[in-house]
């Protein structure tokens, strides 16, 4: 028999009457005769033939929904609608069955809600198979892109004893026996006796560490896992993700926001030209799933015109201050509509607000910079007004904030004063601080939630459908 050939590749032959061996899952099979076949590399079928009068009656009672099958036949050209070949089989095994009494995925619309009861299974339904195909895109093209420009892909600690936002929400790692932790005179843990020495938890972010790799290697970026122990069950957070963190030598605020607009656009344009099939699908979903939402609620854009939107247009860049000066003379915020009104100088910028802007205000992309320094980071570079940093956050459409980065602070005395008003403990972090005591430069970076791009690449609604496992509050299933 002839080596497996991916249904993918044989809808896209031009060659027929040649003997495949295929293999897959099937989606249908009907008239005892035609067999819709699916291996995941595409969201289009390839139909099998039978021939059922010569076939076994015992091995057609096995073709159910969900059943592995391996096909060996010729690829002929197709007289049915849909598609243009299909396969005659010759022989065809069950590799494994399935019975269709118990296997929750029939032929038939089934909410999302649903689905990610039966994470391990979702895989196998269009949507997903779509999502996770787009995903993969994605993340090949970030590695692509930053390896084009000359960049490290460095590996940072997922176990740290730091916490980079300083917001204290870890997730704490010990060797402890929980039932019997060894305690201080004072009555506190012991870390000392733990497996590390010390507290440590898995990592928020692992820009500190990769600013030190930045000040040697030029140009680095992390693209891993981080944990944030938040007690958010909303449809953006997750307690486990991924971010893609370049940290750049020599590089200051414009620099950065250059390099991230840019990031955007290759990862997008990638996904468009490799995906094309599956974003239409996942366009098309979007707008049948649209048709359920009043006029005023529904988008002005399908998603594929949305994303040549972002390819096509520079991103809008403001500051801080002028964006809160739209947001206050703006209608909604006249009129109370917002859940959190914009009262002046220093409101801390809900998920609302910025998609004012991006949606209703300038109808593209933008990027904010130079926030007040009391809603930002203690690393961020403070400007000369002693009021605000170089940080930028860049707002999509229907996201709201999916980078958030920053020129870094590399004057140590400023630093340190930054640490003092923030109580972060300096000798905690000496290691951060060496950096800026030897050889220090200008230098910056962002991060950029995977999932958030991902949630925006494939128009979904919640971000738990666009990560394979969802972690979150009360949920670690799988």
């Amino acid at each position: 028999m002839s080596q497996r050939i991916k249904i993918k590749a044989l809808l896209e032959s031009t060659t027929t009457d040649i003997d495949v061996t295929v293999k897959g899952w099937v989606r249908t099979f009907r008239n005892n005769q035609f067999i819709a076949l699916n291996d995941g590399s595409t969201n289009n079928n390839i139909q099998v033939v039978v021939d059922f009068e010569n076939a076994n009656p015992a091995l057609l009672k096995r073709l159910t929904t969900g059943a592995a099958i391996s096909v060996f036949g010729r690829l002929v050209a197709s007289l049915g609608k849909g598609q243009t070949v299909e396969v005659k089989a010759h022989t065809i095994e069950i590799l494994g069955d399935s019975d269709p009494e118990k296997y929750p995925l029939q032929p038939k619309k089934h909410s999302l809600e649903f689905l990610r009861e039966i994470a391990h299974l979702r895989f196998r339904t269009n949507t997903f198979g779509a999502i996770f195909r787009v995903r993969n895109s994605l993340a090949y093209a970030v590695h692509q892109f930053f390896q084009e420009k000359g960049f490290v892909y460095l590996h940072t600690p997922i176990i740290t004893s730091s916490d980079a936002e300083g917001a204290g929400e870890t997730f704490h790692v010990t060797n402890f026996d929980l039932l019997n932790i060894p305690k201080t005179d004072t009555g506190e843990a012991d870390y000392k006796q733990d497996f590390f020495g010390r507290a440590t938890n898995l990592t928020v972010s692992g820009q500190l560490e990769g600013e030190l790799g930045a000040m040697a290697l030029s140009d680095i970026y992390t693209f891993g896992p981080t944990f944030r122990a938040e007690n958010s069950n909303t449809t953006r957070h997750l307690a486990e993700f991924w971010m893609i963190e370049p940290e750049m030598a020599f590089c200051d605020l414009v620099d950065n926001m250059d390099t991230a607009e840019a990031l955007l656009k290759y990862v997008i344009a990638y996904a468009l030209d490799k995906n094309k099939d599956d974003i239409e699908f996942l366009t098309q979903r979007l707008l049948e799933e649209e048709k359920q939402k009043p006029q005023q609620e529904r988008s002005e854009m399908s998603l594929t015109e949305k994303l040549q939107f972002c390819l096509d247009n520079d991103f809008e860049r403001l500051t801080y201050t002028e964006a809160i000066e739209i947001l206050k003379e703006s209608t909604p915020n006249k009129k109370k509509k917002f859940q959190y009104p914009v009262e002046g100088w220093g409101t801390d910028l809900q998920s609302e607000h910025e998609r004012y802007l991006v949606e209703k205000y300038f109808k593209k992309p933008v990027i904010l910079t130079d926030y007040p320094k009391e809603i930002k980071a203690f690393y961020m570079r403070q400007n000369d007004d002693g009021k605000t940093v170089r940080a930028m956050d860049i707002l999509f459409p229907g996201i709201g904030e999916i980078v958030g980065g920053s020129q870094r602070e590399e004057r140590l005395d400023k630093l340190e004063q930054r640490m003092d008003e923030m109580n972060i403990p300096k000798e905690e972090l000496w290691w951060y601080l060496d950096t800026r005591r030897f050889g220090a430069c200008e230098h910056a970076g962002f991060g950029l939630g995977f999932e958030r791009l991902v949630l925006f690449v494939t128009g979904m609604g919640n971000i738990r459908d666009v990560i394979p496992f969802p972690r979150f509050p009360k949920n670690a299933e799988f």
